[in-house]
């Protein structure tokens, strides 16, 4: 009688280990594969895109490249930078046809701002996140509408590197650009991003802790109430 086969750890296998079994036509290791990098791909296709709908359907088409070119994967790259690639050339490829050829991301060479500024003096000090859901909420959206708003050539890079935690190595691999382009680009978008965060904090300066409405009739109203049981008012 022939011992049962042990069952396989897949939460255990590394990216390399589960290209091997993808390429053999392990279903359940490209829907593990997916999962862990689902949220890379989706923001790294965001970031060129701005569409949420897009970025989606671009993901899923990388996936499929992916899973039919998995034989030819040959490790010389990590997994996660191999398939950040292939997804940034569909979003690309995507943006292009949908502005017409017009030039979405600069993917070699330097722009203007790149010369300007290097990474050695960041700050690298992150602000307190706020406190209540709603208020997570709000700083979510107004962060997520300000990256929006960075150009093109340095949002990509932004996504990859604050928000995913890519190292310069890796964001140079997956986008084809230079380590140097990589550092000067993320130093350029947190520079741009910091000021655009802070002109919406200046406009809200005048509405802290505002006054008016809900609070101001409750404060008027427990006043009044405490001087009429002292009978220091009298209700006409």
């Amino acid at each position: 009688m022939q011992p049962a086969t042990a069952a396989i750890a897949y939460d255990e296998l590394t990216d390399p280990e589960l290209a091997r079994r993808i390429a053999t036509g392990d279903r359940h290791a490209f829907e593990l594969l997916m999962r862990r990098h689902n949220q890379k791909l989706y923001r790294t296709a965001r970031s060129i895109l701005k569409d949420d709908a897009e970025a989606e359907d671009a993901v899923q088409e990388a996936y499929l490249l992916a899973y039919r070119g998995m034989s030819g994967f040959r490790g010389e790259a990590k997994l996660s930078t191999w398939l950040v690639r292939i997804v940034v050339n569909e979003a690309i490829g995507r943006a292009r046809k949908r502005t017409r050829g017009a030039e979405i991301i600069q993917l070699s060479g330097e722009t203007q701002e790149d010369g300007e500024a290097a990474e050695g003096n960041m700050d690298e000090t992150l602000p307190e996140q706020p406190e209540g859901a709603a208020q997570r909420a709000q700083t979510r959206r107004l962060l997520e509408s300000k990256i929006d708003e960075l150009p093109d050539a340095f949002r990509t890079v932004f996504v990859l590197r604050a928000l995913e935690e890519l190292s310069v190595e890796e964001s140079a691999a997956a986008l084809g650009i230079p380590e140097a382009t990589v550092r000067s680009r993320f130093f350029r978008a947190r520079g741009l991003l910091r000021e655009a965060l802070s002109k919406e904090i200046d406009l809200a300066y005048g509405d802290a802790f505002a006054f008016a409405g809900a609070r101001c009739d409750r404060i008027v109203a427990g006043v009044m109430a405490k001087l009429e049981k002292g009978g220091v008012l009298v209700v006409k």
